[in-house]
């Protein structure tokens, strides 16, 4: 007799948290929408999912903790006793659970991010009539979900820095807010349970594809923020206290005196949200800005400078 304790990987005595948590675990591993093409998977899933039927239910666990059903609720006592056949009457198979997508989908690859428990993925509850011959357990074949729908949602990187919540507009004109994820990338999915088409066992997902767009001075580089600063040539040798713009708004940085254009400063924490929820870093490369030789700042700087030279060496390195 197929004993769901094992199929779950619990104790005996495992607490209805702990079966919960063994169950969720296994079905976001062998969940259909991750496995198309395993078959063994979805067998396993449907194994693990009938196993949680009986042992979520407190008077069918205790039933088969006695020995009087079996997995699938099925009385295990023989027609009859002392060997002589008697009558018997009908009984019906188990309800099957099913386990679906209430949530999103993405992060680089890591994954379905699956909700709450939740009835009716593989069908209704199986049965045989009252008497002989009936097919104990028999189960019925759930009804084909609509069509996944596809969507894609452009993000400005600020927004995905700051993991803004974004709107989207459906197929069917109903608009739904996002919550961005933790670790999210362009490219990232997210699955929508139930926001799909329509179809005769319920509605199908909807699958949301984020492309971050192009912006006019942030870019991305890994979980960072870049953004090259131009400074004058005045700040770059004096020193001075600038403004910087960030994703959260203008912070004030501070040039130190004689900083070469090309120096990277780092603004710790200003950067993209991680998975576990640390944040990268915003890193601003500074851009010494000359004037044109033709203005009139270039000019008076020119005169400035006449007769000065700078007595290092700073080609020696490459031997020239």
């Amino acid at each position: 007799m197929a004993d769901p304790y094992s199929i779950l990987g619990v104790a005996r005595n495992a607490s209805e948290k702990d079966v919960k948590s063994a169950y969720r675990k296994l079905a976001k591993e062998l969940h259909p929408d991750r496995n198309q093409q395993n078959p063994k998977a979805a067998e396993r899933f449907a194994e693990v999912t009938r196993a949680y039927d009986l042992l979520s239910d407190k008077d069918k666990r205790a039933r088969f903790d006695r020995g009087e059903i079996d997995i699938d609720g099925n009385p295990t006592m023989g027609f009859g006793f002392g060997g002589g056949g008697g009558p018997g009457g009908g009984f019906g198979g188990g309800a099957q659970r099913g386990f679906r997508a209430d949530g999103f989908e993405g992060f680089g690859g890591d994954g379905v991010d699956f909700g709450d428990i939740f009835d009716g993925l593989f069908g209704g509850r199986g049965g045989m009539g009252g008497g002989f011959g009936g097919n104990a357990g028999a189960r019925g074949h759930a009804a084909p979900k609509g069509a996944t729908v596809q969507y894609k949602l452009g993000v400005s990187l600020p927004d995905a820095v700051l993991l803004a919540t974004q709107r989207i507009t459906l197929a069917d004109g109903k608009t739904i807010d996002l919550k961005l994820p933790a670790g999210v990338e362009d490219g990232t999915q997210m699955r929508l349970a139930g926001k799909g088409e329509a179809g005769p066992g319920g509605n199908g997902d909807a699958l949301v594809t984020i492309q971050f767009h192009p912006h006019p001075f942030f870019r991305r580089d890994g979980d960072n923020l870049r953004l090259d600063l131009p400074i004058s040539l005045h700040e770059a040798v004096a020193g001075a206290k600038v403004k910087v713009p960030t994703a959260e708004g203008v912070v004030m940085l501070t040039v130190a005196p004689g900083s070469s254009s090309g120096k990277t400063l780092r603004l710790k924490g200003k950067g993209f949200s991680r998975k576990d929820g640390q944040r990268g870093d915003q890193l601003v490369t500074l851009e010494v800005q000359l004037p044109e030789g033709a203005s009139d700042y270039g000019a008076d700087l020119a005169r400035r400078l006449e007769g000065w030279h700078d007595p290092r060496d700073l080609r020696a390195r490459l031997g020239v």
